[in-house]
């Protein structure tokens, strides 16, 4: 059974950082794609860093391009969403979610249809 466990969220003042943690068990890493999601209040879900694993193909929008960054630790097995020069239109509940699949674009690795496996979410909440 695929598990998903967020932490790290928190209260920030604008242009800080933040990292968050998603430890998973239950699968292989590299057979994975490994997607980070948001959900502010009153909006829908994005995704905001999605990784096939088992290539480095990495989708982010714009929004985030050159703030959020994805990694891992193997040895862990968990996943890392570093954000720095944090917004408050960052703020957001925040979702780690895992998942094996194909698809033919880079933008449809955060295509939420696809993750069946999603974490409990953890609060991000960046102050003006």
């Amino acid at each position: 059974e695929v598990q998903l466990v967020e932490s790290g969220g928190g209260l920030v003042q604008a242009g800080g950082s933040l990292r968050l943690s998603c430890a998973a068990s239950g699968f292989t890493f590299d057979d994975y794609v490994i997607g980070w999601f948001r959900q502010a209040p009153g909006k829908e879900r994005e995704g905001v860093s999605c990784i096939r694993n088992s290539d480095g193909t990495l989708f982010q929008p714009d929004s985030v391009k050159g703030r959020f960054t994805v990694f891992s630790d193997k040895a862990k097995n968990t996943m890392y969403l570093q954000m720095i020069n944090l917004k408050p239109e960052d703020t957001a509940v925040y979702y780690c979610a895992a998942d094996r699949f194909l698809v033919s674009t880079t933008d449809r690795l955060c295509d939420e249809f696809f993750f069946r496996s999603w974490g409990q979410g953890t609060q991000v909440t960046v102050s003006s």
